[in-house]
């Protein structure tokens, strides 16, 4: 059987463990290319307008495969940590990939919970059953799977020159080179230093949400908001430049807490849709780091953390 997975949303993080239950059942993988162009107007040509810029290319990524393919991976991830949950989007994607695009093979539509092994085995089972019966087969791939998922790093953390700066946004944008506008590139030409939330462990992120008065809903609202005040705390950082998907409610709650708890710590944050330039965004990119050699070399600069950061001061 041949297997289809867009490579979109969280398909940065979790890539491993698909790939390997299924191939593990004999499967042949079929992944989608790299986002490009004709990825990003199939998407816009098959979702709805309201939709965020990631949620269309995610479209554009199972169209552009469903013609070579059985089965359709659409992962309905519903929670990926005990008593959190991730963009409500993802709850109703399969539906939204089958009424938007014509002629779709057989799509997965279970909810998925990866907060533990027999959640995430209870999803394995349905889907790995589309392949086979054979349950202790699929026991096997979900074992494989897990150890793959294990060895899989995400995330960038890379040293600079003379500055550094954290790199923050959903996974799906931050690591997609098409949707980041080629950042990653742009900043290693300056000499500029690389750091992303997967490098800050759970526990310390976990640590700073405390302070907030009611506990972050969303997994992603943690980990972003609870990483920029860890890095800054240990002047890891310079500056922290935001990658939002325009039109999400998220990424409004996480920027709006971070100016809130971090004061006048230098953010610059790009707003990101189908209509984006490259041009502008190099303008704005390279103002910001202007600014922050700025702050070193003519203020003699030296990053510490905000007095509002150890305040405990009350959350938007």
């Amino acid at each position: 059987m041949r297997i289809g997975i867009p490579k979109g949303l969280l398909y940065y993080r979790y890539h491993a463990f698909f790939e390997t239950f299924f191939s593990e059942l004999g499967s042949e993988i079929i992944v989608s290319e790299q986002t490009n162009k004709d990825i990003l107007d199939m998407g816009v040509q098959f979702c709805v307008d309201e939709a965020c810029l990631p949620v269309k290319v995610f479209h554009g990524h199972a169209a552009s495969i469903k013609d070579r393919c059985d089965y359709l991976i659409i992962p309905r991830i519903m929670s990926i940590c005990k008593k959190e949950y991730i963009c409500p989007k993802f709850c109703g994607l399969p539906e939204m990939i089958i009424h938007s695009i014509p002629s779709v093979p057989k799509v997965s539509v279970d909810p998925l919970y990866m907060r533990n092994d027999k959640e995430l085995f209870k999803w394995c089972l349905s889907a790995g059953s589309a392949v086979t019966r054979d349950s202790a087969a699929i026991k096997k791939a979900f074992v494989s799977a897990k150890k793959a998922q294990k060895k899989s790093r995400t995330g960038i953390i890379e040293p600079g020159r003379r500055l550094t700066v954290m790199l923050a946004g959903h996974p799906y944008v931050v690591n997609d080179d098409y949707l980041n506008m080629g950042i990653f590139n742009k900043l290693r030409a300056k000499g500029i230093g690389i750091i992303t939330e997967e490098f800050v462990s759970d526990g310390e992120t976990r640590e700073e949400v405390k302070r907030l008065v009611k506990k972050p809903f969303w997994t992603f609202q943690r980990r972003i908001f609870g990483a920029a005040c860890v890095l800054i705390k240990k002047n890891l950082i310079n500056g922290i430049i935001y990658l939002s998907s325009f039109a999400c409610g998220i990424d409004s709650v996480i920027i709006d807490l971070i100016r809130h708890f971090v004061g006048d710590f230098p953010m610059l944050v790009i707003k990101l849709d189908e209509h984006t330039g490259e041009a502008g965004v190099d303008t704005r990119v390279e103002a910001f780091i202007d600014m922050l050699e700025r702050r070193v070399l003519n203020e003699n600069y030296n990053p510490s953390p905000r007095e509002c950061v150890l305040s405990g001061q009350n959350p938007v």
